[in-house]
């Protein structure tokens, strides 16, 4: 199973980002699956999960700013992240929860978002 993030980058505070995770290895994306992001020295944080029902639930912190979608036919799961402010600097991470094999957990390699003020 290999989970694919892309999309972070540098932009300004106000910015837009969009995050995507391509799903490969036999595994579905309609799993549970979720961003997390992570500053150095802090423990890495929920930011935004979708169930397989499609039920979305956020951090307080990002409500009404991201958006997590899933595009089955693609396997991919998205990050849209708008509004963006300097204490979203982290590298964001997706996972999948694979619920046919043991609720097992897979990461993906993760992607830095950089938000200039």
């Amino acid at each position: 199973v290999q989970l694919q993030a892309s999309g972070g980058g540098l932009v300004q505070t106000g910015g837009s980002l969009r995050l995507s995770c391509v799903v490969s290895g036999g595994i579905s994306s309609v799993n549970p699956m979720a961003w997390h992001r992570q500053v150095p020295g802090k423990q890495r944080e929920l930011v935004a999960s979708i169930r397989s029902d499609g039920d979305t639930n956020y951090a307080d912190s990002v409500k009404g700013r991201f958006t997590i979608s899933r595009d089955s036919a693609k396997n991919t799961v998205y990050l849209q992240m708008n509004s963006l402010k300097p204490e979203d600097t982290a590298v964001y991470y997706c996972k999948i929860i694979d619920r046919v094999r043991n609720w097992r957990v897979y990461w993906g390699q993760g992607t830095l978002v950089t938000v200039s003020s």
